[in-house]
Formats: C-alpha cells, structure tokens, sequence
C-alpha cells in the first residue's frame, strides 16, 4: 500500500521550515494532552512522537528535527510532561524518529507503511539501546514495547492515513 506524496526538504533558512514545525509542535502539545486524559495513556499512545513523524516524512529533516527536540520540552515546560527524570530518553528517541522518518521518506520517494515502519522500528529499537545505557534500567528501557505497542501501530496507520490525506500539500 503506497501512493505518490509530494515531500520536501525545507531548509533552515526558509521561513516554511519554522511554520511548518510550529503546526507540528503545537499537534505534539495537544495530542499528549489528551491522551492522558486515559491513565497510563502516554506511555500506551506515545503521543509525543507522532506528529515529529510526519513533519520529518513530509517536510524533510529540519523540520523533523525542531519538532523533535522542541516539542518535548515545551510539552515539559507548560506541563511537566514528559518528567525530567526522562525527557533526554524522550527527546534521543525524538531526534532519531526525526532521522529515521526523514531518511526513509527519501528512499521510499512516496507515502510508504514499510517506509513508516522501518521509522518506527528503527527510533524504538536504537531508542531503547540508548535509554538502556543512559538509565541502566532495561524494564524502564523496554517499556515501550511492553505498554507502546497501541502507540506504534497508530504511528504506522495513523501516520500513513494522515500522510496519505495531505500527500498534494
């Protein structure tokens, strides 16, 4: 299942670039609210990531890369969510999503599930590494893929659902 998407590489010094990763911040500020309005929903949706996501599979890596970085600790500084105990967890996992994202768009050239999978499996999997090693805790590690799994799957179908609807923009 794909379709042909127009994707792009914004750079830094295109004002788009900034616009473009305000809208996906301000989707990560509001989609981490309600989702915990459902216990234990942040660490069952992972909310935080799904918005960097698109903005790196459509807009490229700099766009992916603000929104990465920036929306957890907004979300950390007007909300206290993600805690700081594990906001750099949060945002390694962010910036490799946004790489993952970015890069796998380039290969595929379209709005692709494998493409977006391999995004997903590739910022879990290298993520977890990482967490592991910042936080010798491999249960905090792995929480991901004990309670995440929903989370994944509405990054993979919603992700493409959402990319498939704005492929011409």
């Amino acid at each position: 299942m794909s379709t042909t998407v127009k994707l792009h590489s914004l750079s830094l010094t295109n004002t788009k670039t900034y616009l473009f990763a305000a809208i996906f911040i301000v989707g990560n500020l509001l989609l981490p609210q309600l989702a915990h309005l459902i216990p234990q929903g942040g660490f069952i949706f992972l909310p935080i990531y799904f918005f960097t996501l698109i903005a790196a599979y459509k807009y490229g890596i700099h766009v992916g890369l603000l929104t990465a970085l920036l929306s957890p600790l907004a979300n950390h500084l007007l909300f206290g969510m993600p805690p700081a105990a594990v906001l750099p967890a949060i945002i390694v996992k962010s910036v490799i999503l946004a790489i993952a994202a970015a890069l796998a768009a380039k290969h595929a050239g379209k709005v692709s599930l494998l493409a977006i999978l391999v995004a997903i499996l590739a910022y879990q999997l290298i993520g977890t590494g990482i967490e592991w090693g910042m936080t010798h805790n491999f249960a905090m590690a792995v929480q991901d893929f004990r309670l995440g799994v929903p989370g994944m799957l509405i990054q993979l179908f919603g992700g493409y659902l959402l990319l498939k609807a704005i492929a011409k923009i």
